[in-house]
């Protein structure tokens, strides 16, 4: 059996490139469809496949103006040749769910979310004061959602990566989504023999994109007088190094031995945004770190407020420091904090995912 799995670019190593991973290792043959791809951005782990990039991947600009190319995205993925292909598994947050199975292969979707910018938080990517150029984008991303929901029926089946998700699936598509949660290495982040004693610092780790809201962990850390670790890049960077005072620290491209040892410090791990699911959130969690997260999206999936962390249902910076003071007069159990990491390993993944792939099958 050969397999086509679609995944929407490979340009940085994220969150859906860690579901991409154990997708492309429960499947055979695999062959990567991608509409950009800058080699060596990724893991050995999915470069080691054969990759086939869109015509996008050979315009100008494309390794880091990708995002320009927006109004073509629908037809690069549609242009994908998926004949002789048996299966298709589509690993999507933009338009990958809409490439098209051939000669009767069926098409299983991973859902990471629909558009997040051209539904719920379209005023987050182009706000109101976006200048002349807000009306193109808003029609822009207009034709996108058209396009979205129109090939909503390609896929035979949908899984989403949270119930949040699937709430969305079945809003904007119609469609009824099983829940598989990514996989999260456990293992490996984990609070270590010795567990070391939790700094004051707050964390926050994650591609600096408007949806994450890092702009109010950054005047939450201010309102606090609280050292904040901010790990990523992205486009929002310049605009959040603005904002930041020198109590603010910017890391990225630690190693993963680096980002485990933030998790085992921090005093809480910081989720300001609705995320669609949170991989990073379970990291933290295994390390035996408090979070401390917005009660929307995927958190309410992770988090027991309470006993891993607090949720807090206003969205502002002033909600995120009240929290905050909220989860330092709980007594968290670091034992209990881990353990309720655990049930989203990969084991768990993978079974789930084996099974949705057999039943496709029949």
């Amino acid at each position: 059996m050969r397999t086509a799995v679609v995944h929407d670019w490979l340009n940085g190593m994220r969150g859906g490139e860690k579901v991409l991973e154990a997708i492309l290792s429960r499947l055979p043959d695999p062959t990567i469809f991608t509409l950009f791809h800058v080699p060596g951005s990724v893991s050995a782990s999915i470069e080691r496949f054969p990759i086939r990039a869109s015509w996008l991947n050979r315009l100008p600009f494309s390794r880091r103006g990708y995002r320009n190319y927006l109004p073509f995205f629908p037809s690069a993925v549609e242009s994908f040749d998926l004949s002789g292909f048996d299966l298709v598994v589509s690993s999507s947050h933009c338009v990958a769910k809409g490439a098209i199975a051939r000669g009767g292969a069926r098409h299983l979707c991973y859902c990471h979310t629909p558009v997040r910018y051209a539904y719920e938080q379209l005023a987050l990517y182009v706000p109101p004061d976006a200048g002349w150029l807000r009306g193109p984008k808003v029609a822009a991303l207009a034709r996108l959602r058209d396009w979205d929901q129109r090939t909503a029926g390609r896929p035979d089946r949908y899984l989403a990566n949270s119930s949040a998700v699937a709430q969305r699936i079945r809003r904007h598509y119609d469609r009824e989504a099983t829940v598989v949660h990514p996989p999260v290495d456990v293992a490996f982040f984990d609070a270590g023999n010795r567990p070391e004693p939790r700094g004051d610092f707050l964390l926050c780790v994650g591609a600096l994109v408007p949806y994450k809201r890092f702009d109010l962990a950054i005047e939450a850390a201010r309102t606090l007088g609280r050292r904040l670790v901010l790990v990523g890049r992205g486009p929002e960077e310049r605009r959040l190094r603005a904002l930041a005072g020198s109590s603010v620290e910017f890391q990225s491209g630690i190693p993963v031995e680096g980002l485990r040892a933030l998790y085992r410090s921090c005093a809480f791990y910081l989720q300001p945004g609705e995320e669609d699911f949170g991989i990073s959130t379970v990291e933290a969690l295994a390390c035996g770190a408090p979070v401390v997260a917005l009660a929307r999206g995927g958190a309410l999936d992770i988090v027991r407020d309470g006993e891993n962390g607090v949720l807090y249902s206003d969205d502002s910076a002033a909600g995120l420091a009240d929290a905050v003071e909220q989860a330092g007069r709980v007594r968290f159990d670091y034992t209990a904090l881990r353990a309720s990491a655990l049930p989203f390993g990969p084991e768990r993944f993978a079974d789930e995912f084996d099974a949705a792939v057999r039943e496709l099958r029949g």
